[in-house]
């Protein structure tokens, strides 16, 4: 579906060089959108960009930090100059990290490896900090655009573990848990100012990045995979392409005008199962 009031409209994207950003910034191009690739890999979003322009949509490549509020500032001048004014901001920049994950989901005081007690500190602030921090800092400077124009917002990337905290990845589960409630607070906050905000919370979806997770090397299903899609009632992974239709949508001035603080799962049905 083509999104007509997303024509022109400029779409600032941090981690876009990411499998699922990367996605949506093909999808909010081919409605017209500027779209401006923020990535910390600038490699990384030069190569969404390159894409996209050789499809005959406009898009340009920023080398971005959004841990540097100072950079951001500096990312934005040159948007400003290149595209004008941010109309949608998706904060899709985040991720995990080894040290701040235990090897096992139950403690049991035989388990000597990787265990609750061994959970690495400055692991556990990264991974706060670039979700959250990550999200906090380019809100701080793009929602500057946004105040009262009723065609600005914000998407923000929660996850379906924030609803339910997965086992063996504690800073990540809160991490994205701090998305969602902050995304609540924004919605509230800006709601006199012109200002939907709202998150999609993904699933599990299989992407090169986490393939090593999910699959063994001859590509059957690791025990955890099987785990995963036996609570999923759809029982599959999702693809990237199936967060397009919400991500456009909460974006849409017209068709979600009366939408704001909202978290969409997009995940087959995994948060809303019990397991029985």
């Amino acid at each position: 579906m083509i999104y007509d009031d997303l024509k022109d409209k400029v779409v600032v994207i941090t981690g876009a060089g990411g499998v699922l950003c990367s996605v949506l910034a093909h999808a909010y191009a081919k409605n017209g959108s500027k779209v401006a690739l923020l990535d910390l890999s600038y490699e990384a979003a030069v190569r969404v960009s390159n894409s996209i322009q050789d499809e005959g949509y406009i898009a340009k490549a920023y080398k971005c930090n959004v841990l540097d509020k100072d950079n951001i500032a500096k990312v934005h001048e040159e948007i400003l100059n290149d595209f004008g004014k941010c109309d949608i901001l998706v904060n899709g920049a985040g991720g995990n990290n080894p040290k701040a994950s235990t090897n096992d989901e139950f403690y049991s005081i035989d388990f000597k490896d990787k265990t609750f007690f061994d959970l690495d500190i400055k692991g556990i602030e990264f991974v706060f900090n670039l979700n959250f921090i990550g999200t906090l800092l380019p809100t701080l400077e793009f929602s500057k655009d946004m105040i009262n124009n009723l065609n600005s917002s914000i998407l923000n990337i929660s996850s379906m573990n924030a609803f339910k905290p997965l086992t063996k990845i504690p800073a990540y589960s809160a991490a994205k848990a701090s998305i969602s409630n902050f995304t609540q607070w924004l919605a509230t906050y800006f709601s006199k100012s012109g200002i939907r905000v709202n998150a999609i919370a993904p699933g599990f979806f299989a992407t090169k990045q986490n393939e090593q997770l999910l699959f063994y090397s001859d590509g059957s299903l690791t025990e955890r995979s099987k785990k995963i899609i036996r609570n999923t009632p759809m029982e599959r992974f999702g693809k990237p392409e199936e967060l397009i239709g919400s991500a456009l949508f909460l974006s849409s001035p017209s068709q979600a005008s009366f939408i704001t603080g909202v978290i969409l799962p997009i995940d087959g049905g995994f948060s809303a199962y019990s397991g029985v």
